[in-house]
């Protein structure tokens, strides 16, 4: 199936000179969204994850979807002041100030599996520190796995050390 015929795309939106990949409509297409999951569960099955961690908002469709598919456990990763138990959290810079993610505390155990999944990889910040508070947590970080790619946003290039596999490419 051509997922990327799926995703439909909004020019200068939010913003003038934005190209925003819209993934309602490949996630309310039974059949693309069953189809995306599978095949991020399937580049997963033999990787050994114990979690799949997914950012908020839409790494939480995936994420959760892939898990259940793979039978492991979820692990959401929120902004400040959205789990009510102790967290352990990460503060990145962003362009023009931070940002932090957090989890539980109790998340992860030392040395445990995680594959990171969302929707998209643009610049890679967000993903990026995604990883360094699920290590910073004891966990590894075995796989990112993302829907769409933006290749000119370079991303990939950011996060080198890790292993990565999107679905689908976008120049921009």
């Amino acid at each position: 199936m051509d997922l990327k015929s799926k995703i439909r795309v909004i020019e200068d939106f939010p913003e003038k000179g934005v190209s925003f990949k819209d993934i309602t409509t490949l996630i309310k297409d039974n059949n693309a969204f069953v189809e995306a999951v599978n095949l991020l569960a399937k580049d997963l099955k033999d990787k050994d994850i114990d979690y799949i961690a997914g950012p908020e908002a839409r790494g939480f469709l995936f994420g959760a979807t892939v898990a259940y598919a793979l039978g492991v456990g979820f692990i959401p990763v929120r902004k400040p002041g959205k789990l009510p138990a102790d967290v352990v959290s990460y503060e990145y810079e962003l362009e023009y100030g931070s940002n932090t993610l957090e989890i539980h505390k109790d998340a992860i155990g030392r040395g445990k599996r995680v594959a990171i999944v969302d929707d998209l990889l643009a610049t890679g910040g967000t993903v990026m520190s995604t990883a360094k508070l699920i290590e910073s947590a004891g966990g590894e970080v075995v796989a990112m796995e993302f829907l769409i790619e933006l290749e000119s946003l370079k991303g990939r290039e950011k996060l080198k050390d890790y292993y990565i596999n999107s679905l689908v490419k976008y120049e921009r």
